[in-house]
């Protein structure tokens, strides 16, 4: 057990936080701006932050059974897919999603993945 809940903890602190900055200090006007122009407000109560933060976790488990089946690279791509890539088309066909986060947000999200798995693989090893 210990080979698998400190890994998926890391990882889902690690998204956490990649998420938060991303979105709280790089990409946040873009976000609000895009909302206003629907006539919504964008949220950002905390029960949205919690809400994002079981999202975490339930990705970093994704990540962890992914990564028992697949290599690395894989596991990146694939876990990158049905978290990211699904999640934008879905919210970019609600028109939601502003585009314009999408040059920052496709490699930034990449690396998230990438250091996720990293921590899933690297420490589900050394246990």
């Amino acid at each position: 057990m210990k080979k698998s809940v400190l890994p998926v903890l890391l990882s889902a602190l690690w998204i956490s936080l990649s998420e938060f900055t991303r979105n709280e200090f790089l990409l946040k006007s873009q976000w609000t701006s895009h909302y206003e122009r629907l006539g919504i407000v964008f949220p950002s109560e905390p029960v949205n932050g919690a809400i994002w933060g079981i999202w975490s976790l339930c990705f970093a488990v994704m990540i962890f059974f992914i990564s028992k089946k697949f290599n690395l690279i894989q596991t990146v791509l694939l876990s990158w897919t049905m978290g990211f890539m699904m999640m934008w088309l879905v919210i970019g066909n609600m028109s939601v999603l502003p585009l314009g986060i999408l040059p920052l947000a496709v490699p930034l999200s990449l690396l998230e993945v990438s250091v996720a798995a990293w921590i899933i693989r690297h420490l589900s090893v050394l246990q």
